[in-house]
């Protein structure tokens, strides 16, 4: 019989293969980064978005139907856990990211357990617990990857995972449906097939080895941020993140309506009955959005880095308003309208949580963590997706899913732009002004 591994040897076979990969090639190191960090977000959505499969539109609750009940009870809960990120997230240290990451994952499951059995009013509790840990996962994930040379190809590859994830979920979890299994019991079984696979991918996550000394004299170095630390990096930089936070939270509900109503959504557009529907539009957003950000790589001054990452960010959000355009003058097909504002939207959304504020930083030449800047827009911003999901309830009962998010799509193509240019404006003087003042010193 095999005698149990001691922990040290654990600890060795780790330290190897940080090793192996600190002398690797550098697309060596690239490839296993994207493919660790992609794999364990990608199974993390197998235990967020399953639910948002059913439509539960046979039980009420309350003055909402059961599936906008669920729907904001886990955004309330995932907002909550993005404000605990601010604090939690950038203060986590290295050795403790693995367990983390195993801690939060059996909590999100055993929540969806719970919606499994609970009545309607505990399921929605249920979604509660399950968005509570899910909102961190991001950042423990990406604190993995952020300050190094290669950030932007590694970002691309983490953020194309919950581009796709979440249609190919939703295709898993319409699969049970379609199987017979309940709408009550889908979520949790959804979960139990990506829970092994997140679990063996973060492990391989955690072998990474720390950014190089290279890395460090590029794009500067990324330490934990105490509450003193935080308070003066905002009070600094408050005017431009303001600006930036706005576009987030205009995203962030934009994406969340299309995500969580996009069975409804294509259900009126006539093209609901498909398993296959909700992929299809989604994996050739992925390796677009992939392609443009990796290309981002190749500017290595960080300032021209920055605008080349708000000019993608600007053209994504005038893309939504052009494509919809096209859609209500009937020159675009559903799919292709469908494809064309989820481009739009992402290149806007995905820099936020990899190129955007690393490079904000690298151009600032501050000493900060980029994980902390991301859990401020996202601890704000979910909070758009609460109200836009009650603004349908409330303000627009008897508009159909269709045609809110055809409206929702045009208000968040202007806003989004103009706030986009003002905000790369004051980025750009500020870090051309401290360039200046480090250069005369």
């Amino acid at each position: 019989m095999d005698m149990p591994q001691h922990p040290e040897a654990n600890v060795r076979k780790e330290r190897a293969v940080s090793r192996w990969l600190s002398a690797a090639p550098n697309s060596v190191f690239i490839a296993y980064a994207v493919l660790f960090s992609f794999t364990t977000y990608f199974c993390m959505y197998g235990l967020r978005k399953p639910f948002s499969v059913g439509t539960y539109s046979e039980i009420e609750f309350w003055v909402f139907d059961l599936k906008s009940a669920l729907v904001l009870s886990q955004l309330v809960g995932y907002a909550t856990s993005k404000f605990i990120g601010i604090k939690f997230n950038s203060e986590l240290s290295a050795s403790r990211r693995l367990w983390t990451l195993f801690f939060l994952i059996a909590w999100a499951e055993a929540a969806l357990l719970l919606f499994a059995v609970l009545p309607p009013g505990g399921k929605v509790f249920a979604v509660f617990l399950n968005g509570l840990p899910l909102g961190v996962v991001w950042g423990v994930v990406f604190s993995f990857l952020e300050g190094r040379r290669s950030s932007e190809i590694l970002g691309a590859g983490l953020s194309c995972s919950y581009i796709v994830a979440s249609g190919f979920v939703k295709s898993v979890g319409k699969g049970f449906l379609e199987s017979g299994v309940s709408e009550s019991w889908m979520p949790a079984l959804t979960g139990a097939v990506f829970l092994p696979i997140f679990l063996i991918a973060s492990v391989g996550l955690s072998m990474l080895p720390a950014p190089t000394a290279l890395d460090v004299a590029e794009r500067t170095k990324r330490v934990p941020m105490g509450k003193r630390q935080r308070r003066a990096f905002l009070r600094e930089y408050w005017l431009g993140l303001s600006l930036l936070v706005v576009v987030y939270l205009f995203l962030t509900a934009y994406r969340d309506f299309r995500d969580n109503y996009s069975a409804e959504i294509w259900k009126e557009l006539g093209m609901g009955s498909s398993a296959t529907i909700f992929t299809k539009t989604e994996v050739p957003i992925a390796i677009s959005v992939m392609i443009l950000l990796s290309l981002l790589y190749l500017i290595r001054d960080n300032r021209k880095g920055l605008s080349a990452a708000y000019a993608l960010m600007a053209v994504g959000s005038v893309l939504i308003g052009l494509c919809t355009l096209l859609f209500d003058l009937g020159l675009l097909s559903p799919t292709h309208w469908m494809t064309g504002v989820g481009l739009g939207l992402y290149m806007g959304y995905v820099p936020y949580g990899c190129v955007l504020f690393d490079r904000t930083i690298a151009a600032l030449h501050v000493a900060a963590t980029a994980v902390f800047l991301i859990y401020i827009s996202d601890a704000v911003a979910y909070g758009g997706s609460i109200l836009a999901v009650l603004y349908k309830e409330f303000g627009q009962p008897s508009a159909t899913w269709l045609d809110f998010f055809r409206g929702f799509s045009y208000l968040t193509s202007v806003l989004t732009t103009i706030c986009l240019l003002l905000s790369w404006r004051y980025f750009l003087r500020r870090a051309n002004a401290d360039s200046a003042t480090e250069n005369s010193s």
